[in-house]
């Protein structure tokens, strides 16, 4: 059965799955390993603890990330990627390659 709440069309589901830059950044995160909480925030200059807490549960939902908690004192909390989330490694990348083959105006400009 579909999940009502996406699109049937892949790449509007993808869209809706990765909204925002902070969803993108967050894999790319991801990518390197395991995170907690802070790691990922402090990776990401700017981004609010609310909206990162709101990405992790969205992506945990979706089978795009694991929560992992650790019976420690303080609790420890760990993210990784899925074998379903490890799957965005080659989307990232080609979407990184295909940005750094669009030339820089500013670059041109000053050549």
């Amino acid at each position: 059965m579909t999940d009502p709440c996406l699109p049937e069309c892949g790449v509007a589901r993808f869209l809706t799955l990765l909204n925002g830059p902070w969803a993108t950044l967050i894999v790319r995160e991801l990518l390197h390993g395991p995170h907690r909480f802070t790691q990922l925030r402090d990776a990401l200059p700017g981004i609010s603890p609310h909206t990162l807490t709101s990405r992790l549960r969205q992506f945990e939902r979706h089978g795009i990330v694991t929560r992992t908690t650790f019976a420690e004192i303080p609790p420890r909390v760990e993210y990784a990627l899925t074998p379903l989330g490890e799957g965005l490694r080659d989307v990232l990348e080609a979407m990184g390659t295909w940005a750094m083959a669009v030339p820089d105006p500013a670059a041109e400009m000053t050549a």
